[in-house]
């Protein structure tokens, strides 16, 4: 390796570059991190959040250049906070909390200046665990902080003897991984989290030894590097908890510490990094609303996500499905099919006055129409941000060939076009991003219907003809019980309800075969309304076609199993689903009371549903 002149200090631009080539040099390893993930849970994401993780750190530094060294690890903490994915990268936003913390005054960084700042950054991510643990990448923090302490303690080290020699006492530190750790052991692998950064150390040694941002070739996301590939196959147990939950707390003068210990009896993997101001937690629980309500007690909660690990544990192990299928919120399944079928949801984001929830993790739907009939404030549904599809997209191309994401009605709603957005900056990853023209149950259908398909083993291309062949044949409709709710919610005019209400009307909604929402029909009189819904959703079932009929509700479970029987009655070749409640994305603006059907006319071969 060519030899430069010796670098004796880091200011805040030679560092941005450092950075730069670190993270590139990590994401080359993205799939390689993912197969070997094993610890503390087998879900195949570490490579994936970890490369979240410094990319938001990254950005921190590119939105706005700074020369000075202690202002710019400022800005990548501070960035990594509210962009940390994970475990790992929970921890490695600490460690930058730390050396940020420690170099905060020094424009430039000599090595003495940054051996404080790695001490500092590796006992700040100890210390925001609730349980350490030897083998991790705590370890190697921790051997790196020593190695750089040794070379600025020998006063002739520069930048590039000094990481140097830090690169090769972390190898050895990971090396040793697998010795202290029996998960890893058994596996053959290494930690996942500690590889990430051994990677991005050798970028940053790399770039600081030939004076030049050299950028390794890219990762290959859809594909599989081949290595240590499924290593840890049949070795992990399901995980204890279900949900990676994380938030960020804003707040003045909060308590890690006491906000650490209100939470451990909520799970486990429990991190806590950041400052007083600004604190990140993640957490494994099977109860993430109560998380965040405990978090919420100490600040404003920010940024709530909480992942599936039971879903990612069963990818992680996939070996049958080529296709993996995603959906959003928006879309009333069964809960008890979304498992069985293997299907993806990210939250829609529902939002009461300034609190903020995640649709079914951090609110259910009981709680959500409960909030819905006592708070003055009218709810309001938003989109998953592109960042949220890109988390899932980048996980999911390390276990499947391809990704088929099904969202709610493009001309109701912006999900698709986030969804789009994230998938066209993956541009390895075999993505298809399909607007179903539906709502509530007749998503719900054609996701199903997708999903089916891709555990029969199906390509890509065969799930999409499947699901498009279903997609002209699955109608859905909803009685609304009350206008109001629409009218506040700016979705129906005041006329309307009044003309409504005058003539004692239920108005029928439909979607569209343009995907368009609105009126499609109406139901004469405000009463005895399952009986009047039935024989209007019979009436549009076709003699001698075989349908399957998925029954949703709006907080009125007892008149939607009486919908759900009526309809098995009324018609004769029907599969009927369980009963499903409706969530926010529909029944913010349809209201308690409204009740959903969807039929979707199947072929004869279909197998039926019990």
């Amino acid at each position: 390796m060519s030899r430069h002149p010796a670098i004796a200090y880091l200011d805040g631009h030679r560092l941005r570059l450092a950075l730069q080539v670190g993270v590139h040099q990590l994401l080359s390893r993205q799939q390689h991190l993912n197969k070997i993930n094993v610890f503390p849970v087998a879900d195949g994401d570490t490579g994936t959040n970890l490369s979240l993780t410094l990319h938001a750190m990254l950005g921190g530094l590119r939105a706005r250049p700074e020369r000075h060294a202690g202002r710019a690890l400022a800005r990548v903490a501070d960035a990594g906070l509210d962009g940390a994915r994970g475990n790992s990268g929970a921890i490695m936003a600490q460690f930058f909390q730390g050396l940020s913390d420690a170099a905060a005054a020094h424009a430039r960084l000599s090595p003495d200046h940054f051996a404080v700042a790695a001490h500092a950054g590796a006992s700040y991510a100890r210390e925001a665990l609730s349980e350490p643990r030897e083998g991790t990448l705590l370890s190697v923090l921790s051997a790196f902080a020593e190695a750089v302490r040794q070379q600025a303690a020998r006063r002739r080290a520069d930048f590039i003897t000094l990481l140097d020699d830090a690169l090769q006492q972390s190898e050895i530190a990971l090396a040793r991984t697998p010795d202290q750790l029996a998960v890893l052991r058994k596996a053959g692998v290494v930690d996942a989290g500690a590889e990430g950064f051994v990677e991005l150390l050798r970028g940053m040694r790399d770039f600081l030894s030939e004076g030049e941002a050299r950028r390794p070739p890219a990762a290959t996301i859809a594909g599989l590097d081949g290595e240590a590939a499924h290593a840890h196959e049949g070795d992990e147990a399901q995980a204890t908890h279900r949900y990676c939950t994380e938030c960020v707390v804003l707040g003045e003068d909060m308590d890690p510490r006491k906000l650490r210990e209100a939470l451990t009896d909520e799970g486990d993997s429990l991190v806590i990094a950041g400052a007083r101001h600004k604190l990140k937690v993640h957490l494994h629980t099977n109860q993430p609303d109560r998380a965040f309500n405990i978090a919420a007690g100490f600040g404003e909660v920010h940024g709530q996500k909480a992942d599936d690990m039971w879903q990612q544990q069963r990818d992680v192990s996939n070996r049958s499905r080529k296709v993996a299928i995603v959906t959003d919120s928006a879309a009333d399944i069964p809960d008890k099919l979304i498992d069985e079928l293997g299907i993806h949801v990210i939250p829609v984001h529902v939002r009461f006055g300034e609190a903020s929830y995640l649709d079914k993790l951090s609110m259910s739907w009981e709680d959500f129409y409960r909030r819905l009939d006592e708070d003055p404030n009218h709810p309001a549904t938003s989109q998953p941000a592109p960042g949220e599809f890109r988390r899932i997209y980048q996980m999911l191309a390390s276990h499947y060939d391809s990704i088929i994401s099904i969202h709610v009605t493009a001309a109701a709603s912006g999900t698709w076009q986030s969804a789009v957005s994230a998938a066209r900056r993956l541009e390895d990853a075999d993505i298809h991003v399909v607007d179903s023209r539906s709502v509530s149950a007749g998503l719900g259908q054609l996701v199903m219907a997708a999903a089916e398909k891709a555990g029969e083993g199906a390509d890509a291309r065969a799930v999409l003809e499947h699901m498009e062949a279903h997609r002209d044949r699955t109608r859905v409709w909803g009685a609304v019980a009350d206008l109001s709710f629409g009218v506040r919610g700016g979705r129906v005019s005041p006329a309307k309800q009044k003309i409504v209400d005058a003539l004692h009307l239920t108005p029928v909604l439909t979607a569209r075969r343009n995907g368009k929402v609105d009126a499609g029909g109406v139901l004469f009189g405000q009463s005895r309304t399952v009986e009047r819904f039935t024989g209007f959703v019979a009436r549009r079932a076709r003699k001698g076609r075989h349908y399957r009929l998925l029954v949703g509700h709006c907080n009125a479970a007892e008149e939607g199993q009486a919908l759900l029987d009526a309809l098995r009655q009324r018609i004769p070749e029907v599969d009927a689903l369980p009963l499903v409640p409706v969530g926010p994305a529909l029944g913010a603006h349809a209201g308690p009371g409204t009740l959903v059907a969807s039929l979707q006319e199947r072929d004869v071969d279909d197998p039926r549903t019990p």
